[in-house]
């Protein structure tokens, strides 16, 4: 059913927050996970709610948890409870991110091309990509974006970085799998770099994910997180991914 492939999906990102989080902290309808060692991620800063009680104060708890902090983000897992955060978050300045779970319900893909390679060796290729990206960002935190990989370990029993490479042998495009021991599986960071784009890479990389994840569990639920209004979502489709929910984030920095 979709609803039990939303469930899953969601339980599967809750604990590998908590996995990688250096510290967990309980709040109502939810957690908080913090990290010094990478405070410029929002991945590893954030609050992670599912149904909080009625009349909780959301942007106090951001506040109380990640106050010190130079960002405060906020995902809430269950859809109805995001919807009527949303005007309250946005009169405080929030901005509104709405995320689409999809699972891979087509068939598998052939080839692949992509394979396991270590962070550190990913790096260089990381570091230019972000500072595409956050131009403006400084060197401090540009390595944390770039080092927060080795937090990920952590997160599930296996954690790869998949990468092909381009004509010249660099690093074109890459991504992360993410699978438990039950088999569920999640793609996520897939992004190639501007010069690479175009030439199947990320074809590639997704297709070894999608192959080794289903290697060690044919059956298991493979999935990633895409944003509701960027075109990468219809490019996941066209490649066998389908909705089945919503989860929203509110960030503000």
């Amino acid at each position: 059913m979709v609803e039990e492939s939303l469930r899953v999906a969601l339980e599967f990102r809750r604990a590998f927050a908590r996995r990688q989080a250096a510290e967990v902290v309980e709040l109502p309808g939810g957690f908080g996970v913090l990290s010094t060692e990478f405070a410029y991620s929002h991945e590893h800063n954030q609050l992670v709610l599912d149904t909080p009680p009625s009349g909780t104060d959301v942007a106090g708890l951001a506040e109380e948890v990640l106050g010190h902090l130079g960002h405060r983000r906020i995902s809430v897992f269950d859809d109805a409870s995001a919807l009527a955060l949303a005007p309250g978050l946005a009169a405080a300045g929030y901005r509104h991110e709405t995320e689409v779970v999809m699972v891979h319900r087509g068939p598998l893909p052939a080839g692949g091309g992509a394979g396991p390679v270590a962070p550190d060796e990913l790096a260089p290729a990381l570091e230019r990509q972000w500072r595409h990206w956050l131009p403006w960002a400084p060197d401090d935190s540009i390595a944390q974006l770039v080092n927060r990989r080795a937090a990920r370990a952590a997160g599930a029993e296996r954690v790869l970085t998949l990468a092909a490479r381009g004509a010249g042998g660099e690093f074109g495009s890459w991504a992360d799998l993410y699978q438990d021991a039950a088999g569920t599986a999640q793609i996520e960071d897939l992004a190639t770099a501007e010069e690479h784009q175009r030439r199947g890479l990320a074809d590639a990389v997704l297709a070894t994910a999608l192959r080794l994840a289903a290697d060690r569990a044919p059956d298991g639920l493979r999935f990633l997180v895409a944003d509701a209004e960027d075109w990468p979502r219809h490019w996941y489709a066209r490649r066998g991914f389908v909705p089945v929910g919503r989860t929203h984030g509110f960030v503000l920095s």
